[in-house]
């Protein structure tokens, strides 16, 4: 007989992670990630978190003012006003999960400052915040009797099963586990590697959004993506993120020539959205026919620099820089997703019992263009609104049980291409990236919908390599064809 669960819950960043956390003790839950359960995109957040935890100098309304700001005016505002009001109440939540924020000498939580905000307020722990969140999260977790986790596990295929949900589960050893849940939560991040340079980590393809997509659930504004001005320019598909606050603690970005630029732009200069910024690079980059850019905050203290951005400092100089003394070469690469599974406030979407957290959820939070450090923010409310409404359903209701999965993943037998996975991800850097090539897009998305289709009809097995193509895949066809969309 089939193990029954009462809550599935894929992925182990933050969001994941509260979301397990958060669920009635007396309810089981299953937590699977793709490899090691401290890999995902939280784990490499290194900003902070925003909170308003000062009301002498900052309020609720100003957060909510600088995110549509940011935003471009097209967030949600009841979304907003959800993050912006809860936000303290989260900031409590990860204190009693141990999380260790750094303290001013007097021993208040310190808050800095990073573009788009007009007060000082991030919470961090060092330039590694995203690390401590799930470090700490991943002991509570390890504590809790009633969550079941399993690493190196991918989600095979998934469907609605009576009133629940029937899984098939792919393990590391190439064995394959079914079992069936009342309700599903996916927080499998975002979409980075449908993209050639990325901040994001390897496990990032999208699966979440591509599972629910074959649910029929509606997915929203896929094709906001956020590139960051700031990421270290070096040959790597993963791409070392030089965080936003680097620039929050005074550092210049410089062209080619090694001026400062951005203020042509912008008259926020440096401290302006990301997606401004990131745009003003562009254009710099196509004026002076040169992509070599600079971040530079060698004037700054160099004690200060090396306390407060430990993580940073040490990869920079295993790469050969000292950010001390020497200026990095950045330049713009993908690195987070504002749209995705469309959600309510409680982070259910439009398929019944399916929720979504984190990155692939579109909450409306975001707007077109993400604040800095509010991703962790919205990923600690909105998981703990969902796990919130669950445990009301349980408590509430009585479920019949669930019928369990009918899967034949080992009828298949051919063996997958890995070059397509190249070839998404080259289509989708030359026709949609900071400023979109519009004109190549057309035939970009007729050959994804090709690879995509060859990917649902060509026998090919199931292993993590077939899985996360066909996530691309589908990715980058929802995104490309909502460009088209919006063009016509």
């Amino acid at each position: 007989m089939q193990k029954h669960y009462d809550v599935l819950v894929v992925g182990s960043g933050v969001s994941g992670l509260n979301t397990a956390l958060s669920i009635d003790p007396k309810f089981s839950v299953l937590l699977i990630c793709k490899k090691d359960i401290s890999l995902s995109n939280s784990s490499l957040a290194q900003g902070g978190i925003a909170s308003v935890w000062d009301r002498s100098c900052d309020s609720p309304q100003q957060h909510f003012h600088d995110t549509f700001v940011a935003g471009g005016y097209q967030n949600d505002p009841n979304a907003v006003a959800k993050l912006v009001h809860f936000g303290p109440q989260a900031i409590y939540q990860l204190i009693h999960y141990g999380v260790d924020f750094d303290k001013t000498a007097d021993g208040k939580e310190h808050l800095t400052l990073e573009g788009g905000h007009s007060h000082p307020r991030i919470l961090h722990h060092k330039d590694a915040t995203g690390a401590e969140l799930v470090d700490k999260m991943v002991c509570a977790a390890k504590q809790q009797k009633n969550i079941e986790i399993l690493e190196y596990t991918y989600l095979c295929e998934i469907s609605k099963s009576g009133s629940g949900f029937a899984f098939d589960l792919l393990q590391s050893d190439g064995s394959h586990q079914f079992a069936t849940s009342q309700f599903t939560v996916f927080a499998t991040g975002g979409i980075g590697r449908v993209y050639e340079y990325t901040t994001n980590s390897a496990i990032a393809t999208g699966d979440g959004i591509a599972f629910a997509h074959a649910m029929g659930a509606k997915i929203q504004e896929l094709s906001w993506i956020q590139f960051h001005p700031t990421a270290f320019a070096h040959k790597d598909r993963e791409r070392f993120l030089i965080s936003e606050s680097v620039r929050g603690e005074g550092a210049w970005l410089l062209n080619c020539k090694h001026e400062r630029f951005v203020s042509k732009y912008d008259p926020r200069g440096e401290l302006a959205p990301r997606d401004v910024v990131s745009h003003a690079i562009i254009l710099e980059s196509q004026r002076l026919h040169s992509e070599e850019f600079y971040i530079d905050i060698t004037r700054e203290n160099p004690d200060y620099i090396r306390g407060r951005f430990p993580m940073i400092y040490q990869h920079l100089l295993e790469a050969g820089f000292d950010m001390t003394k020497d200026q990095i070469p950045v330049f713009p690469c993908q690195h987070y997703l504002m749209g995705g599974i469309a959600v309510d406030l409680h982070a259910r979407t439009t398929v019944d019992g399916l929720y979504a957290v984190g990155e692939c959820s579109r909450t409306g939070v975001h707007g077109h263009n993400r604040l800095a450090s509010n991703s962790l923010l919205e990923a600690v409310v909105f998981s703990k609104a969902a796990a919130e409404d669950i445990n009301q359903k349980l408590n509430t209701f009585s479920y019949p049980p669930v019928p369990p999965a009918d899967f034949h993943p080992e009828t298949r037998t051919n063996q997958l291409d890995t070059g397509l996975r190249t070839e998404i991800r080259s289509i989708m850097q030359e026709t949609y990236f900071v400023i979109p090539q519009y004109s190549q897009i057309p035939a970009g998305y007729q050959r994804v919908r090709e690879i995509l289709h060859h990917l649902n009809t060509a026998n090919i097995a199931f292993d993590p390599n077939y899985i996360e193509a066909r996530s691309l895949a589908t990715i980058a066809t929802i995104i490309l064809k909502e460009v088209l969309d919006t063009q016509c």
